[in-house]
Order: C-alpha cells, then sequence, then structure tokens
C-alpha cells in the first residue's frame, strides 16, 4: 500500500494509463481522510459513500491532469472530495440543511413587534446602504461568496482571479463593511 508522498504521485501517472491496481492502492492510501473530509461536510454517512464513490471516479477520469508541481497527490484529492461534498450539499438546495418541522418550535406570529420588524428592516437597509459604498468588484464578490454561496475557490476560478487576490478583496471589503455598520 503506497502511502508516503513520493509514492502516491508515482502512483498517478499509473492511474492515468488505465492501471486498476493503482488506482486500488490509492483507494487503500487515502480512502479514509477523503471520507472524512465528506463526511465533515455533509453529515451524511450514506451520501459521503456516494461523494466518496464520484470522488474516485473523477480521480480515474482526471489522473492525467494531475500536476505534482502544483501540489501534492493529498492535496489535489482532497479538494477533489472538498468540490464534490459542496457540490452536493448546495444540490440538496436550502431546505436541506433546515430542522424538520417537527422539531421546531414555533412561535406565534401575533408575538412578532412591530419594533421587532422595523428593527429587520433597518438592519437590512443598513446593509444595502454599507454595500453601496463598496465599489462594484468588492460588492460583487461579497455578495457571491455570502449570498450566492459560492466558495473563494470557484470565485477566483469564476472571475480567473488568482484566489489569494480574491480574498484580500473579500478581507478588505468586510472590515469596510464592519466600520460602515458600526457607525
Amino acid at each position: 500500500m503506497a502511502t508516503s508522498t513520493d509514492s502516491l504521485a508515482a502512483l498517478m501517472p499509473r492511474i492515468a494509463d488505465g492501471d486498476r491496481e493503482a488506482l486500488r492502492q490509492l483507494y487503500e492510501a487515502t480512502s479514509s481522510k477523503l471520507f472524512g473530509v465528506c463526511l465533515r461536510i455533509l453529515a451524511d454517512r450514506e451520501e459521503s459513500e456516494d461523494v466518496l464513490q464520484e470522488v474516485y471516479v473523477t480521480i480515474w477520469r482526471r489522473a492525467d491532469r494531475f500536476d505534482a508541481a502544483r501540489a501534492s497527490v493529498m492535496t489535489w484529492i482532497a479538494t477533489i472530495a472538498r468540490n464534490r461534498a459542496i457540490d452536493r450539499l448546495r444540490a440538496r438546495g436550502p431546505m436541506a440543511r433546515a430542522e424538520p418541522v417537527e422539531e421546531l418550535e414555533i412561535a406565534d406570529e401575533s408575538q412578532v413587534g412591530a419594533e421587532a420588524l422595523l428593527s429587520a428592516a433597518d438592519d437590512r437597509a443598513r446593509l444595502a446602504a454599507c454595500l453601496g459604498e463598496l465599489d462594484e468588484r468588492t460588492q460583487t464578490v461579497i455578495r457571491t461568496a455570502f449570498f450566492e454561496g459560492v466558495t473563494y475557490d470557484a470565485l477566483a476560478r469564476r472571475m480567473e482571479t488568482p484566489l489569494g487576490t480574491v480574498k484580500s478583496w473579500i478581507r478588505r471589503g468586510l472590515a469596510k463593511l464592519r466600520g460602515c455598520l458600526e457607525q
């Protein structure tokens, strides 16, 4: 069983050439870690097992794209696992993360006072006004990352911009937003 970084990297060209034994060795060496990545994101054992299978199918199909100069095998395959798990989570839709109705304590709507409604509306208005003070690019990255749930990595690819640059834009934008909202 391959476990060192060098031996994992040596498996990749073999997998790209269609060597099933190399894929089996990679699976034995890495599946528990990748399953942990999937389970941490999805919090569902059965779905994590399904995603893990998809991950190894992806590795089988894309092994020729692995570049040892850019990342280690573990980093490359863990990224695939993370992205597949996030895709599965998003495919569930927003209601999938909600608690079942039977477990919720539902407050009587007549108890929601006008003051609470005005406060929530005021908060939304202040956030919109503060977002409006940011430049267009910063508004776009913050809205996309936080309101649409797009990962920083996917956002960087979408904008054809280095990941570090996108993170810096978001970090600076959030600092400006915080300052504006605290006024």
